[in-house]
């Protein structure tokens, strides 16, 4: 070390020269105070001015960014906007969904699932969503050959949202199940199978909301409104479903700057 870096370093523990044996050997465990404190002295003599971090990028592992839009829903069609009235309707309702759920969970994870439903494992992105979706919206199929059409074949069309499957989801995976569902809503048409999902996944959702769960429940009502005012051929069954989304989203989980104004 330079001298002149004492003044900006100074020992914290000043020892003088003291006198050792010859035989004074600093790789063998000190025997004395002095023995000691001269190791020390020795090792510190041969650490480098400037330590640079060896660092496996392969180790490091990707933290979750949340970023939360301030920005609002785009209003209701002209004549499609809910009035309030309504709008309360749907969050009493669906608070009382919520705590049916809660009183009677344990009940329905105890029962036994249908042979042919098997869950995804959390962090199966593409198996959730041909889960809740099913085979024929995953893959864009338009229709159902006339053999699918003699019964309900769930891989085909999706498995609904039922208590059974849904009381057994902890919160880490309905979080990641609604960011991978909204991820597929940013690209895609909306749907009923796809309604009946986010409406599960929010009576799921526990309050108060975790970062993550924020921003996607914010990013949902957005991505509502933004279908909704593009629906060209007015479908009010489907507009409504968009209105409930937005609904819950704004004035069940507070997010009142995306409510829709009264109409």
């Amino acid at each position: 070390m330079e001298p002149g870096m004492e003044e900006l370093m100074p020992r914290l523990l000043p020892v003088e020269d003291c006198d050792l044996a010859e035989d004074f050997d600093p790789t063998v465990p000190p025997r004395t105070p002095q023995e000691y404190l001269k190791r020390v002295q020795i090792e510190a003599a041969r650490c480098p001015d400037v330590v640079v971090a060896q660092i496996d990028p392969r180790k490091l592992k990707k933290k979750p960014t949340v970023n939360i839009s301030i920005s609002g829903c785009q209003p209701a069609p002209e004549g499609y906007s809910p009035t309030l009235k309504w709008q309360q309707q749907q969050v009493a309702n669906f608070s009382a969904v919520r705590q049916s759920l809660n009183k009677h969970r344990n009940h329905w994870r105890s029962q036994r699932l249908d042979s042919n439903v098997t869950m995804p494992k959390s962090e199966d992105e593409e198996g959730w969503k041909k889960f809740c979706l099913g085979e024929r919206i995953y893959s864009e199929i338009d229709e159902l050959s006339d053999n699918e059409n003699l019964g309900i074949d769930y891989l085909k069309v999706g498995f609904p949202p039922l208590l059974s499957i849904v009381s057994r989801m902890n919160q880490a995976t309905v979080t990641s199940v609604l960011e991978y569902l909204i991820s597929w809503f940013g690209e895609k048409k909306f749907t009923p199978e796809l309604g009946r999902w986010l409406y599960a996944l929010l009576a799921c959702l526990e309050k108060p909301l975790l970062p993550e769960a924020h921003s996607l429940i914010r990013q949902l009502a957005r991505r509502c409104s933004e279908v909704r005012a593009l629906e060209e051929s007015k479908n009010e069954e489907q507009i409504s479903a968009l209105n409930l989304i937005i609904c819950l989203v704004s004035r069940y989980f507070d997010q009142r700057d995306l409510a829709d104004e009264p109409s």
